[in-house]
């Protein structure tokens, strides 16, 4: 049998730098940690861009290097994993305008995943839903699976660590995770026999 890489770009949609009151450290960290360490692969990791306007507002020559980094990334991706809470029962607002700077050309016919977080017991769902439309607009089909986690601090340590490895929220992820991969090759495969359209 044969190994396959899939190429896969994580957003995060948290852009907060600052910790709650009543925390120690952010949430969408050990949310994200934990997605890292269920993922089987290694991860390459990505410090940011320079987002002035949208990307296909602007000529090659005119983005910044990191711009074009990420840009080039979203390309070349197999699939899509978006790591995100809720903000005012919908899409952080950084989300969205990450995403949305690269055009849907970037991301058609390509799967995506979505994970979402809260501190309180709604585990981010409306945001999922709202994210799901803005994947299937990108051109990224979200798979049906969502993994939604809810009261974070309850769920991790620090560090992302799950407290009770048994927790059965825990296996949202691995399921998600099996439908994103068999989506990416899939997809992959009938992108290079056809094509795009």
């Amino acid at each position: 049998m044969s190994v396959r890489t899939i190429k896969t770009v994580i957003f995060m949609g948290s852009a907060r730098n600052i910790t709650p009151p009543w925390e120690v450290t952010r949430l969408g960290d050990r949310v994200l940690n934990w997605v890292k360490n269920v993922l089987s692969t290694p991860l390459s990791g990505f410090t940011g861009a320079d987002l002035r306007a949208p990307v296909f507002f602007m000529r090659s020559d005119d983005l910044p290097p990191a711009t074009k980094e990420l840009g080039e990334k979203i390309r070349q991706a197999d699939c899509y994993l978006i790591v995100s809470p809720e903000y005012n029962h919908t899409i952080p607002p950084a989300l969205s305008s990450i995403m949305g700077h690269f055009g849907g050309s970037n991301y058609k016919c390509k799967p995506s995943g979505i994970v979402t977080y809260s501190p309180s017991p709604f585990a981010g769902m409306r945001a999922a839903m709202a994210i799901q439309i803005m994947c299937h607009e990108l051109g990224c089909l979200p798979v049906s699976k969502l993994c939604g986690i809810p009261n974070v601090s309850d769920l991790f340590d620090l560090d992302g660590t799950p407290k009770d490895q048994g927790n059965r929220l825990l296996n949202q992820l691995p399921e998600l995770l099996t439908q994103l991969e068999w989506m990416a090759v899939a997809m992959a495969n009938q992108r290079e026999k056809t094509g795009t359209f």
